[in-house]
Order: structure tokens, then sequence, then C-alpha cells
């Protein structure tokens, strides 16, 4: 399973988290109670209840670079193209716009 931290303007928004069946997508508590949390896209609301999609989130695979850029980041990193995820934790640490995303490192039990 890989997750990452999701960012809005370096305050920690959220968890993204890729398991067997799909994506799940959750709003940290403290950022839910600040008085000024806003929804990182339309598509994903403020709620206390994870999102779940069997496919990345359009907004976060919207992220992810395209044309001669994601090929670069391929051969770079030796990605596959159909590895949304990896795509999204190799190349979306600082992107343009308000949200960043940053792997979050897991240890193998």
């Amino acid at each position: 399973m890989r997750k990452a931290e999701i960012y809005l303007q370096d305050r920690l928004a959220g968890m993204l988290e890729e398991n067997d069946s799909g994506y799940l997508f959750s709003y940290s508590s403290d950022y839910l109670r600040s008085e000024n949390a806003i929804a990182i896209s339309l598509s994903l609301p403020l709620q206390k209840e994870a999102l779940e999609d069997k496919r990345l989130f359009p907004f976060f695979d919207g992220l992810i670079p395209e044309g001669w850029l994601l090929d670069i980041a391929e051969s770079t990193w030796k990605l596959n193209s159909r590895d949304r995820m990896g795509l999204l934790l190799a190349c979306c640490r600082d992107c343009i716009g308000a949200v960043s995303i940053r792997p979050v490192e897991t240890v193998d039990e």
C-alpha cells in the first residue's frame, strides 16, 4: 500500500492511499476543524468520511505531467505510464498551484 500526504498551501489537508481495491482520500481531522478549511477540489468535498474510488481521483490524475515531460519522468525514474500513483508520488512534490504531494514512506511488515 502506498500513501501520500496532500498539502494545500503548505498545510496538511489529507491523505491519499492506494490499496488492493483502489484509492482512498481523507481530509485530516485538524484540517477539517480549522475555520479556513477549503476543499482541495470541487470533486473532493470537505467531509469526515473517506472518499473511495477504484481509479485515481481525476483531480490527482490531472496533476501528473503529460507529453514530453511525462516521457522524461518515465525514463528518468523508470516508471510505467499506467502506474498513476507512482507517477503522482514521483512528479508532484512541487506542482504548479496550491497543492503538493509528499510520499509517506511505509515499512513493509
